[in-house]
């Protein structure tokens, strides 16, 4: 910001202030990057160095795929990939059109019933209902080893729900009735009002729900047989076991070094978010902090 732009009630920034922040901003991006790093290496690095290095390699002398050919050989990694993009995806899409709905018609107000049903949903969240329930629940509808599970029990998330009520409420209701003259319904303004207006609200509660349903695991721990395992779930077998999991079409060689296939899967797991991430930063101020001031 230049000094004529500058508010008259902030202050001029000191140079040793802004070095402190650039101190601690490069600490910051060390701490992230370097394990990072070492774990992307060390998937690259060959069995000697893994051996040779104690398990870790910062910079591979020889690089190799062998990991990686290894994991997808396998079947199991390449499975619980597809099972963990297809429960995102549609885990997504669904949740965003169920939360997307009911924060549309908690925002509206004179809604019939509104205020007690945002209570109740309120309730749920300050009190949430324990696994045995909810696994009994799942039970009873037949819905285990079935990749619903892993969607139905958190298709709806109270704070995304709120956040999206409240981006909706920041809208201008002589929009509305501007629709409402020219003879729009409810679905209607929600389609060509609301949404287009909500992007920012949009991306970004998007993304929560890709990032829990990709990260997910305990449920597929409980529900699914490991048949049916998304990635995160074969990921935590592969870290807390240290065993090879692919058949018997890898051959013997992935046995002796664990290590390079656990950092395999786990940049697998990885690489998806961070590759997202970058494209959705800037909806982050604008859309969390506008529906959770409003609300």
């Amino acid at each position: 910001m230049s000094a004529s732009a500058r508010p008259h009630w902030m202050e001029r920034p000191k140079k040793a202030t802004m070095a402190a922040k650039g101190v601690a901003l490069a600490v910051v991006v060390v701490l992230v990057l370097v394990p990072f790093l070492v774990v992307v290496a060390t998937s690259l690095a060959s069995q000697k160095e893994v051996i040779k290095n104690g398990g870790w390699v910062l910079w591979p002398q020889h690089p190799t795929f062998e990991a990686y050919r290894t994991m997808f050989v396998g079947g199991i990694v390449t499975h619980a990939l597809w099972v963990s993009v297809g429960v995102t995806v549609v885990g997504t899409a669904a949740s965003m059109a169920c939360t997307v709905m009911l924060a549309y018609a908690l925002a509206r107000p004179r809604v019939f019933g509104g205020k007690p049903v945002l209570l109740l949903i309120l309730f749920t969240f300050l009190f949430p209902p324990g696994m045995i329930p909810t696994y009994l629940m799942v039970k009873n509808l037949g819905l285990l080893n079935n990749y619903v599970a892993l969607i139905a029990p958190v298709l709806i998330s109270v704070f995304n729900l709120v956040v999206l009520r409240g981006f909706f409420q920041s809208i201008p209701e002589d929009l509305f009735e501007a629709a409402r003259l020219d003879g729009a319904g409810n679905f209607r303004i929600l389609l060509t009002v609301v949404l287009p207006l909500s992007k920012a609200a949009l991306a970004v509660v998007s993304l929560f729900y890709a990032v829990a349903y990709w990260n997910s695991w305990f449920q597929a721990s409980i529900y699914m047989n490991d048949d049916h395992w998304p990635l995160q779930q074969v990921l935590r077998t592969y870290v807390l076991s240290g065993a090879q999991m692919a058949d018997n079409g890898a051959g013997d060689s992935a046995m002796s070094a664990p290590q390079t296939i656990q950092m395999a899967v786990l940049v697998v797991a990885t690489i998806p978010i961070l590759l997202i991430y970058p494209f959705l930063q800037k909806y982050f101020t604008k859309g969390v902090l506008t529906g959770a001031i409003k609300s």
